[in-house]
C-alpha cells in the first residue's frame, strides 16, 4: 500500500474510539409532535465505527466514554456488549433527579418529501465532563492498539473533550497507532459553546495529531475554517469541489495522509444517489454511484468510516478500502439503528458489484 500510513500488523485492539454514547429516540415516521412510542437504538458517532468494526468486520475493537450507573446507562451498556466492543468507562452516579445523564437524541425519520429531523436532550450530559486525566491511556493501549478513532461530535460537547481527543491521540501515537478524526461538523452543538469559530480553534488543535479526516466539503469549511468554492449549483455526487480543497487541507495540515467522505444526492428521504471519494498520499480514489432506498440515513457516514478503516487495516488497495465503506455504509441505510447488521460476506459482494437478486 502507497498511502503513507505504518500500520502495525497486530495489537490485543484493532482499534479504539472515544466518544460520548447516547440513546436515541426513533418513532419511526411518524413525527415526534404525534408519536405515541418509540424504538431506542444504541448510538454515538465515535462508537458506531468501534461497533460497525466489530459486528461485521470482526474486528477487535475497544470503546472509551462516561457511563452513568442508572438504567438507561445499563441499557446502553448491554448494547456496547453486544455489539462486542469493550469498554472503558469513566462512571458517574446518578443523583436520581438531574444527572448526570446519557445524552437522548430525538430523530424522525420523516417519508417522502418530508425530511428527517434530528434534535437532542443533552442536558448535564456525563460524557461533557469529562477531561484530561480520566483515563488511564496505558492500561487502555497495554495489550497493542492499530487505530485511534475520534469526531467532532465528542469534541463539541464542552471545553475539555477536545482536550481529552489531543491526550488520547498523543497517547496512541506513542503506542504506535494511525489516528483518524472524523470532523462531524454539527452546527447545533458548536453553537451552545462558541460557534464556528471556536469549532474551528479546537479543531486545529486536534488535527495537528491526525493522519486520516473523514469529512465532506461543509464538514472541511466549518470545521477546519478553510474556503470553499460555491457548491450549491454543482451535482452532491461531483467529487472536484471536495478534490479542490485537499491542497488546502494538506498546506494547513501537512502531517495529514488521507481525507475521505462519502457523496450524497437526496432525491427524497427515502432515495439517495451513494458514492465516496477518499484522496491518500496524493492520489484519488472514487467509488462507483448506486441508488439507495433508504430505511434509515442515521449512521450511514459512520458505516463508510468503518468499511474504509477495515480496508485500511487488512491490507487492501486503496480503491478497494474506498468501496468497502461505500458499500457498508450504502447497506448500513437499509436498516433500523445507527449501528450495522450487515454481513462481512454482504459487504464484500456489494463492493465487487453485488445485486439485490435473491439469495437462495
Amino acid at each position: 500500500m502507497s498511502t503513507g500510513l505504518n500500520i502495525k500488523k497486530e495489537g490485543a485492539l484493532d482499534l479504539v474510539s472515544l466518544g460520548a454514547l447516547v440513546h436515541r429516540l426513533d418513532p419511526g415516521i411518524i413525527p415526534f409532535r404525534k408519536a405515541t412510542e418509540c424504538r431506542i437504538h444504541v448510538s454515538g458517532g465515535e462508537f458506531n465505527v468501534a461497533a460497525n468494526l466489530s459486528d461485521c468486520f470482526r474486528m477487535n475493537t475497544g470503546i472509551v466514554s462516561a457511563m452513568v450507573d442508572y438504567p438507561i446507562g445499563e441499557l446502553i451498556a448491554e448494547r456496547v456488549r453486544a455489539m462486542g466492543v469493550k469498554p472503558f468507562y469513566k462512571r458517574f452516579a446518578h443523583n436520581g433527579v438531574n444527572g448526570p445523564n446519557m445524552a437522548t437524541v430525538y430523530s424522525d425519520q420523516g417519508l417522502g418529501v418530508r425530511a428527517p429531523v434530528v434534535f437532542y436532550n443533552r442536558c448535564n450530559e456525563a460524557a461533557a465532563q469529562l477531561k484530561p486525566g480520566d483515563f488511564d491511556w496505558q492500561m487502555v493501549f497495554a495489550g497493542g492498539v492499530r487505530w485511534f478513532h475520534s469526531g467532532g461530535i465528542f469534541a463539541s460537547l464542552s471545553e475539555t473533550t477536545g482536550q481529552l481527543i489531543i491526550d488520547g491521540m498523543k497517547a496512541a501515537k506513542a503506542a504506535g497507532a494511525v489516528t483518524s478524526f472524523d470532523l462531524n461538523f454539527r452546527e447545533k452543538l458548536w453553537n451552545i459553546w462558541g460557534g464556528q469559530q471556536k469549532a474551528v480553534e479546537v479543531i486545529a488543535k486536534i488535527v495537528e495529531n491526525v493522519d486520516i479526516l473523514i469529512g465532506n466539503e461543509e464538514d472541511l469549511q466549518k470545521g477546519l475554517g478553510i474556503p470553499g468554492p460555491e457548491v450549491a449549483a454543482k451535482s452532491k455526487l461531483d467529487p472536484s469541489v471536495f478534490f479542490a480543497m485537499i491542497d488546502a487541507v494538506v498546506k494547513k495540515h501537512p502531517q495529514i495522509k488521507g481525507v475521505a467522505t462519502t457523496l450524497r444526492e437526496v432525491h427524497s428521504t427515502n432515495s439517495h444517489s451513494w458514492s465516496a471519494v477518499a484522496w491518500l498520499n496524493g492520489k484519488t480514489y472514487i467509488a462507483p454511484t448506486c441508488e439507495l432506498n433508504v430505511h434509515d440515513r442515521v449512521g450511514g457516514g459512520d458505516g463508510f468510516a468503518a468499511g474504509f478503516i477495515y480496508g485500511l487495516l487488512s491490507g487492501e488497495a486503496e480503491e478497494d478500502a474506498v468501496k468497502l465503506g461505500w458499500a457498508h455504509g450504502a447497506l448500513l441505510t437499509t436498516f433500523p439503528g445507527d449501528t450495522t447488521m450487515a454481513s462481512l460476506e454482504q459487504v464484500k459482494a456489494f463492493a465487487k458489484g453485488g445485486s439485490a437478486r435473491i439469495q437462495r
